[in-house]
């Protein structure tokens, strides 16, 4: 399943003021409740050069992706933590942990091995 993205200012701004927030190592993650599954990604100039914002946005929605499909509806917005350097692995450990531990999908499905 594709989510939608949270485009307009107006939404982002409202969802930053009056969403929940849950916080990780690497990633912050503000929600609220929404009629249908939406994200957006915030990377200010504080991270870097446009290339390395670009890459964070990347990263943070490639594991996001994963996720996406066992979700209850709901906004999201994605922060970023200002680091040295990132990687996909953390954003998405960190990412399945704070939704399991808000309680915003009920488990996380590996694929298993036969």
């Amino acid at each position: 399943m594709r989510c939608l993205r949270l485009k307009k200012q107006k939404e982002i701004s409202a969802l930053h003021k009056c969403g929940r927030r849950a916080y990780s190592e690497t990633v912050t993650l503000v929600y609220s409740p929404a009629e249908r599954t939406k994200m957006a990604v915030c990377v200010g100039k504080k991270y870097g050069k446009s290339v390395r914002r670009n890459r964070i946005k990347r990263l943070l929605r490639a594991a996001f992706s994963e996720y996406a499909e066992h979700l209850s509806p709901c906004a999201i917005l994605l922060i970023p933590r200002v680091a040295e350097s990132y990687a996909y692995a953390s954003f998405k450990r960190d990412i399945g942990k704070i939704l399991e531990r808000e309680r915003l999908i009920e488990h996380t499905t590996e694929t298993t091995r036969l």
